[in-house]
């Protein structure tokens, strides 16, 4: 069966798209650590970082450091943090969050982001790509 982001790539399901080419894209997270966070996500279906290949893992982090000047602009902040964690959605994907502290970074009980803020933050991410 086809992942979560697979489905949105094919737009059977609702998403926020802030990067497409074709490797990967990119697309707002519904349960942001913070505003601005995004995941970059290969085309693709591979459950395990480790089992991409190289030429594909150096694309998406190429993409992602793209992606984390864009989020610089577009949402001031100390840093962009960068995780792949794996354990949801079997089909990889990386988490770029801006960030001033590690408490900034945390996966567990964050409430679902209201679909305006989300295509708000999506559309300065991508006015913010040069």
């Amino acid at each position: 069966m086809a992942s979560i982001f697979t489905r949105i790539m094919q737009g059977e399901l609702p998403g926020h798209f802030v990067w497409e080419d074709d490797r990967c894209v990119a697309i707002m997270t519904l349960n942001p650590m913070k505003p601005g966070h995004l995941l970059v996500i290969p085309r693709e279906e591979i459950d395990h970082w480790d089992d991409l290949p190289a030429a594909l893992s150096a694309h998406l982090m190429s993409v992602s450091q793209k992606l984390a000047k864009a989020l610089k602009r577009a949402f001031p902040c100390e840093r962009v943090g960068i995780m792949i964690v794996g354990l949801e959605v079997p089909h990889v994907h990386l988490h770029l969050v801006p960030i001033e502290a590690m408490q900034d970074i945390r996966l567990e009980g964050l409430p679902q982001a209201e679909p305006d803020a989300l295509a708000q933050a999506a559309a300065r991410i991508r006015e913010a790509l040069v």
